[in-house]
């Protein structure tokens, strides 16, 4: 009646186009196939900038550091219970919506670690009043570029219509609608914004994370600000219970959201209601 099979490539397809739309996230899945649920990532530390030496002396020698992050894999999973009268007399088509449920709940679960990644960046940057342009501005200078480059900025609904009061604020309709990921509504010191329920208020202040979507020319560093790393793929396994004719159907996937470039992102706190 219901064949995991089929339905494990429809789940992972859907999955696999949510991940794909944010693109400052990469998809690592060289632990697949590999024992161990722990993966360490390198980094290299940066030498500094070049200094100035007079005629005739030496350099000054700079050692070439690292240092490592360690994740652990962790398995997420999502089951329903299908009874066979809710199969064979059920509106609709119970089995299909179950397959697209699932999807959906795999789905929220890697974008809600993606952005809880992003909020654990060490740069941060805290406004007394509400979002404004003036407040995101301050926000990414923090990043200390040359260039200013595209990014993305995850804000809470409730902080929507501030954001379109705000007079440097630019809708996506009047910019051809040339948006980069879904749910962009528009832009503001160019940042697209994407409203996210997963931004919640804690202590009467909002933390939303901005991201660099391309590296600086300067730089030309590559490194996503956050990657998926994943163990293996979405995994749909029945039970059938003869008693009670029904049928457990589970999805599983083992994987970790890990913040593998801070510099990218810049944690900004904004006041939930402006200041009477």
């Amino acid at each position: 009646m219901i064949d995991p099979e089929v339905m494990a490539p429809m789940i992972s397809a859907k999955l696999e186009k949510a991940i794909v739309e944010t693109p400052f996230v990469k998809v690592d899945t060289t632990l697949q196939g590999q024992p161990g649920s722990t993966v360490t990532v390198p980094k290299y530390k940066y030498i500094g900038d070049a200094e100035d030496v007079a005629e005739g002396v030496e350099a000054g020698v700079t050692k070439l550091e690292t240092s490592s992050e360690q994740y652990t894999i962790k398995k997420t999973m999502k089951a329903v219970t299908l009874s066979d009268e809710a199969v064979l007399s059920g509106y609709g088509n119970p089995v299909g919506e179950t397959n697209n449920q699932l999807a959906l709940a795999m789905r929220a679960k890697v974008n809600t670690d993606i952005i809880n990644a992003l909020l654990t960046a060490s740069l941060t940057h805290s406004e007394e009043g509400i979002i404004s342009y003036e407040g995101i501005v301050r926000a990414i200078d923090k990043f200390n570029e040359e260039v200013n480059t595209d990014k993305v900025m995850y804000v809470s609904p409730a902080q929507v219509t501030q954001l379109r009061l705000d007079p440097n604020f630019i809708s996506a309709d009047k910019y051809n609608n040339d948006v980069v990921m879904t749910g962009e509504i528009g832009k503001i010191a160019n940042a697209r914004i994407i409203p996210s329920r997963k931004i919640v208020a804690s202590g009467s202040k909002f933390k939303c994370p901005i991201v660099q979507l391309n590296p600086e020319p300067m730089t030309d560093d590559d490194t996503p600000a956050v990657t998926v790393y994943l163990k293996r793929d979405i995994n749909v396994e029945t039970e059938r219970h003869t008693l009670s004719r029904t049928t457990d159907i589970s999805a599983d996937e083992n994987y970790i959201a890990a913040l593998t470039d801070e510099s990218k992102v810049v944690v900004v706190e904004f006041a939930e209601t402006a200041t009477p």
